[in-house]
């Protein structure tokens, strides 16, 4: 099955578009810039949705919805917001159809236009601090800590499946809050749950950073983010949270009364990750034969194929697999009997190779008799014998171990490529021939890093939380610089 998927060395964007086609995670719509998801896309786009809320809940969020469609007034009170998303907006003008003049098709009614035109979601701070509005008036009523589950629409000219389609899916977390200090913990605890996410069920090492004012949300105060480093050296923002101070509060007049029976406006925090994680899964851990997936991820961790010639073996095989399926699910690890007779078991194989099933268990006539099974591990291709003894401890191990060794193997190649320069030629070269996340001081202005893009293609991905003070200078003005910043070309 790995076949028709280009190598990674050759294209690695056809590398990426064979994969998640090939190995049936989504396809093209007949809506131009729009995607379906398969349901093996989809069984893993819910693992990631499934944990992330569990983490919010323990963090005391709530879940809620808010509509899909937005008054056009309601962008018009937040400037900055709207000039942010004004070119990506999907805008509804009309609410009825009729049939056309030759009754062979469908027509706009053109006496069905809207008095006031709706915009297509493409992010909720306005539709929702409308809400909040209606829901806040004293310090009793905060914070307000919601998130919602969601789809969103961003008009792209070039998609690409998972990484930037025109409607995607999402999560968005938005909260008020009577403080500044409360506000900003929110944010800095969101991006928090990102990054331990990210690192302990994607295992993707990731870097903890805010943005700089080019690259912040547009109407955010502040912007955190959680970077990673994709194979072909190119960054992926794979989590925000934004500090959103005042802003939408006094655009929606969203005034509390605090202890000392003062009027004061709430304070805004908003947070979100996408199916662009899909795509990170994808680029961060996967090769030439298909999917590598963390099995804390995979819609199932185990796969067992049965090896047989007779109708005798099968079930004598089939009985064994119930077996071991019954011991591996009280310890919650979820696995597959596949028992098709339609199927070789290399047709089998191949399969599960490609869709980055991270067990595969083999199971024969003779396996029966020695008490034995044979395990390939998909991470590093690996196969062994092993006893049928104790096998849910085994396979438990085996899980843990593949989903450290995935992990360290993205933070090794992060390493390998995280490079640290002073010169601005260097850093060219670096960007030419090697890609990466390059850490160099930048004097702090928008100018400066609008010059560094248009040359370059980089932008700078994030300020690292952790980052310490360095005295330098920029590499591109040569003016002081307090800190080193993190440049990469990125999707």
């Amino acid at each position: 099955m790995s076949k028709g998927i280009t190598k990674r060395s050759e294209n690695y964007s056809q590398w990426y578009n064979d994969l998640v086609v090939k190995a049936d995670l989504a396809e093209n719509s007949a809506v131009r810039g729009s995607m379906v998801i398969k349901p093996y896309g989809f069984a893993i786009w819910e693992k990631i949705q499934a944990q992330l809320d569990k983490m919010f809940k323990e963090t005391g969020h709530e879940n809620a919805y808010f509509p899909l469609f937005i008054p056009k007034s309601f962008f018009s009170k937040e400037a900055k917001h709207v000039e942010g998303f004004a070119k990506e907006c999907a805008v509804v003008t009309h609410y009825r159809l009729k049939a056309t003049a030759d009754g062979k098709g469908v027509e706009v009614d053109p006496d069905a236009k809207l008095e006031e035109e709706l915009i297509v979601r493409p992010t909720s701070e306005t539709i929702i601090w409308n809400s909040y509005k209606n829901w806040i008036q004293s310090y009793r009523d905060l914070p307000i800590l919601i998130n919602q589950w969601a789809n969103v629409v961003r008009w792209e000219m070039r998609t690409r499946l998972f990484l930037r389609t025109s409607e995607f899916l999402w999560q968005e977390g938005h909260t008020a809050h009577a403080t500044k200090a409360e506000a900003i913990e929110e944010t800095i605890k969101m991006v928090n749950v990102y990054a331990e996410f990210a690192e302990n069920f994607m295992a993707l090492p990731v870097i903890k950073g805010t943005k700089s004012e080019n690259e912040r949300f547009a109407g955010a105060l502040e912007t955190y983010s959680i970077e990673a480093l994709m194979q072909d050296g190119k960054a992926l923002q794979s989590g925000t949270s934004h500090f959103l101070g005042q802003n939408f509060a006094k655009a929606f007049d969203v005034k509390f009364t605090d202890k000392e029976g003062k009027l004061d406006y709430v304070w805004a925090t908003s947070w979100g990750v996408s199916t662009r994680l899909m795509g990170a899964l994808i680029m961060a851990h996967s090769d030439d034969n298909g999917l590598v997936l963390p099995p804390k991820l995979a819609p199932f961790q185990v796969v067992i194929v049965p090896i047989y010639k007779s109708q005798e073996e099968l079930d004598k095989i089939t009985n064994k697999a119930n077996e071991i399926m019954a011991l591996l699910r009280a310890k919650d690890i979820t696995v597959k009997y596949d028992g098709r007779d339609t199927h070789r078991p290399g047709h089998k194989f191949a399969e599960y190779e490609l869709k980055g099933v991270p067990v595969r268990i083999a199971i024969g006539p003779r396996d029966l008799e020695q008490n034995n099974v044979e395990i390939a591990r998909r991470d590093t291709l690996e196969k062994k014998i092993y006893s049928q003894d104790n096998i849910a401890d085994t396979i438990s191990g085996l899980l843990a171990d593949i989903q450290e060794n995935i992990y360290n193997k993205a933070h090794k190649f992060r390493e390998e490529n995280t490079f640290k320069t002073n010169s601005y030629q260097e850093f060219k070269d670096i960007l030419e021939n090697k890609g990466g996340f390059i850490l160099a001081h930048w004097d702090g202005t928008p100018e400066t890093e609008e010059k560094i893009k248009a040359e370059t293609k980089a932008t700078i991905r994030c300020i690292p939380i952790d980052a310490e003070e360095e005295d330098g200078k920029c590499i591109f003005t040569g003016k002081p610089s307090k800190r080193r910043v993190i440049f990469a070309k990125a999707y």
